[in-house]
């Protein structure tokens, strides 16, 4: 009796881990393929203007960690970005986008950026 107690004790919590690790929310919920794009269609747009010299992204995912990208978008510091009309009209969900680019493929990711 007990060890069908315990065996089924030991089901139920390996089904509860299990769930649990399946629907936890791990960082932003947009879409980083689009946010990569968005990215670079705001850094263009502000190469176009003459507010950076390049229209090749200066700043790459993997230069901060997952923390560090969480704390600027949270708190919507783009300074280091440059083109501050352009970040400040963007819409949230293009915000989100992107910061789930930077987030997802940050320098502690799982799956960092390797080109820039």
């Amino acid at each position: 009796m007990f060890k069908k107690n315990m065996a089924s004790l030991m089901v139920m919590i390996f089904i509860l881990v299990s769930f649990s690790m399946a629907f936890a929310s791990e960082g932003p919920g947009g879409n980083d393929r689009k946010g990569k794009y968005t990215y670079r269609k705001v850094f263009k747009a502000c190469a176009k203007t003459g507010e950076v010299e390049s229209a090749t992204p200066k700043i790459s995912p993997a230069d901060k960690t997952m923390g560090q990208w969480q704390e600027i978008f949270e708190n919507k510091n783009f300074d280091e970005f440059g083109c501050k009309d352009n970040w400040t009209e963007l819409p949230d969900k293009d915000v989100l986008d992107i910061y789930s680019y930077f987030y997802n493929h940050a320098s502690d990711s799982p799956s960092p950026a390797t080109c820039k």
